[in-house]
């Protein structure tokens, strides 16, 4: 797997992104229905066009497996492809992040408990709750803060 950030986001990758996106989130955010995903995958291509450091992994065809977003110390996405999961993958992108771009802070679903434990595992704790998430939404949101250093 080769870590690579992303400089010239052209249609055709942002179209591949979209597609790990949707099918993460339809393994991992059973909260959502059918209908939710699809209202807010209209907004996902912006955010991908617009993160300040948008990195991916990619398998050894070359292949976009998972991706993340970075802005100011702060992960914004982290999304793999249902098949790569519990590989060690999004472990390698955080830490990736973690020395390159200094990642110290992320917002996650409350309702995802594995990405919560992911976090957890990884050093990271809550330090604020909200109800509602940024569109007033009623999925509470976990801010976390990096506390410690990772687990090997």
């Amino acid at each position: 797997m080769e870590i690579k950030e992303i400089q010239t986001r052209t249609p055709q990758l942002i179209e591949t992104l979209l597609a790990v996106w949707e099918d993460s989130v339809r393994a991992t955010h059973l909260f959502l229905s059918g209908a939710e995903v699809l209202r807010i995958k209209k907004y996902v291509p912006q955010a991908l066009k617009g993160v300040e450091h948008l990195l991916i992994a990619e398998s050894e065809s070359g292949q976009p497996i998972a991706f993340m977003g970075v802005e100011k110390n702060r992960l914004e996405m982290l999304f793999l492809s249902p098949e790569e999961r519990g590989k060690g993958i999004g472990k390698q992108l955080i830490q990736y992040g973690i020395r390159n771009y200094g990642i110290q802070e992320v917002t996650v679903n409350e309702q995802n408990p594995q990405a919560v434990g992911f976090y957890e595992h990884l050093g990271f704790k809550t330090y604020q709750r909200t109800e509602c998430d940024e569109e007033g939404n009623p999925y509470p949101l976990l801010y976390m803060k990096r506390m410690k250093k990772m687990k090997k």
